[in-house]
C-alpha cells in the first residue's frame, strides 16, 4: 500500500515540483496551496507525513504544526517542515515538526529524509 504525502506550500512551482519527485509507486501525493484547507485534508486523505512550509499567508506552518501536536488522533503523523528562514530549524523543532529541511533544498536528500520518516512512522 502507497504511503500518503500532504504537502502545502503557497509556492505552486514547490508544490508542482516536490508531487513531481513524490508521485511515484511509492507515494501518493497531495498538494495544498492553502493552509487554511489542511485541516479538512488531514481528515479527508489520512496521510501518512505531512509537509509543510514554514511561512504562508494566515495559518504558517509551525501554528499547523502544533495544533496537530496537540489533537490525539493526529499527533503521531510525522510533520516535515521546510524553510529558507535562517531561524527556521529552531522554529520547527520548538513547534514539535519531526524534521527540518532547509530551502534552497537538494532534492536527493529531501526524498531520503521523506523515505526516513515514513519508514519510522508508526501506521
Amino acid at each position: 500500500m502507497k504511503k500518503k504525502i500532504l504537502i502545502c506550500d503557497d509556492d505552486q512551482g514547490i508544490l508542482e515540483m516536490l508531487e513531481i519527485v513524490f508521485n511515484e509507486d511509492k507515494y501518493e501525493v497531495l498538494t495544498e496551496g492553502n493552509s487554511l484547507r489542511v485541516f479538512e485534508c488531514i481528515k479527508n486523505f489520512r496521510p501518512d507525513l505531512l509537509i509543510l512550509d514554514l511561512w504562508m499567508p494566515v495559518l504558517s506552518g509551525d501554528q499547523i504544526t502544533q495544533k496537530i501536536k496537540s489533537q490525539p488522533d493526529d499527533a503521531h503523523m510525522p510533520v516535515l517542515i521546510m524553510s529558507a528562514s535562517r531561524d527556521g530549524g529552531e522554529i520547527a523543532k520548538n513547534a514539535g515538526a519531526n524534521a527540518y529541511i532547509a530551502k534552497p533544498f537538494n532534492v536527493n536528500e529531501f526524498v531520503d529524509l521523506v523515505d526516513k520518516l515514513n519508514s519510522e512512522a508508526i501506521t
